[in-house]
């Protein structure tokens, strides 16, 4: 279904830095998210630049890993999911509402797979851009801190009528947030090529408005959105970032090369320019 017998698995793995086992189990899941999520970064470059975003295999191998390029959830969990395919093991696709502090419903865009691991059920997120190390076994109340990183599966109502799951952050406040919940409704390419052409094109879509990009590191989380740059330690728990500073739109590929390893053409660094200076110039 997701094509891992197309894949390119040793290109995948080396563009990961992972040389462990290629069976399917726990401790290789383990290995490949964390490898995965500190290696390929978030954006959301293609929508921006181009409203226009391929989920083909041929063309995530092309951007993602030879090119080492970023993308969006939808990218990486349709890159992700076929390496998991083609390593055997059994997983469902899911898609989550992003909530962070919002209260109204949000549509479900958010990417995720449920992997099936004897008899245990785990959630493996890649694609959140700020996304956890290490898979969170599906057990309502699971409180668990990756790396310095707190989080909080729980069991709940996610809309009216609907049963799912909450995975919550700290809030800053000594609480938590629902960074995004989700039901065990599953997903397959088809529906992920819906909720792509959504966030690509619609003009509701927060990503095609201006730049966003996330590089999580061991340590630390960058992000860029639109000009703004902030730098949080990974065990943060305030809701304000360590560090913030306010770039111009032509210290943008230089930024993205230096800090969050995304190397542009030169075509793609002054479209980059362009577009972010006419967007920057319109009234807010």
């Amino acid at each position: 279904m997701w094509h891992g017998d197309q894949l390119d698995l040793d290109a995948y793995l080396s563009r990961l830095g992972y040389e462990g086992e290629r069976v399917p189990a726990l401790e290789t899941l383990r290995a490949l998210q964390r490898a995965h999520v500190l290696s390929v970064r978030w954006d959301n470059l293609d929508s921006f630049l181009y409203r226009s975003v391929s989920l083909e295999l041929a063309d995530l191998e092309e951007k993602l890993i030879r090119r080492g390029r970023g993308g969006y959830c939808y990218e990486h969990v349709t890159l992700y999911a076929a390496a998991l395919e083609r390593l055997g093991f059994r997983f469902t696709a899911v898609s989550g509402r992003v909530q962070l502090g919002a209260e109204k419903i949000l549509p479900a865009t958010h990417a995720m797979l449920l992997v099936d691991l004897g008899g245990r059920r785990w959630l493996s997120d890649v694609g959140f851009g700020i996304s956890p190390l290490a898979p969170i076994e599906l057990v309502d109340g699971n409180e668990v801190t990756i790396e310095g990183r707190p989080f909080l599966l729980r069991r709940t109502e996610i809309t009216p009528g609907a049963d799912g799951w909450a995975l919550h952050q700290p809030d800053g406040h000594g609480g938590w947030m629902v960074r995004h919940n989700f039901t065990e409704n599953p997903q397959y390419p088809v529906d992920y090529a819906l909720g792509n052409h959504f966030i690509a094109t619609s003009g509701h879509s927060p990503f095609n408005r201006r730049p966003f990009l996330q590089r999580i590191r061991a340590d630390r989380t960058d992000q860029l959105d639109g000009l703004i740059w902030t730098t949080t330690a990974a065990d943060s728990t305030e809701p304000e970032p360590d560090e913030q500073r306010t770039v111009e739109p032509h210290e943008l590929p230089k930024l993205l090369s230096d800090t969050f390893g995304v190397e542009l053409s030169s075509q793609e660094a002054e479209l980059l320019v362009e577009r972010t200076r006419e967007g920057s110039a319109q009234p807010s």
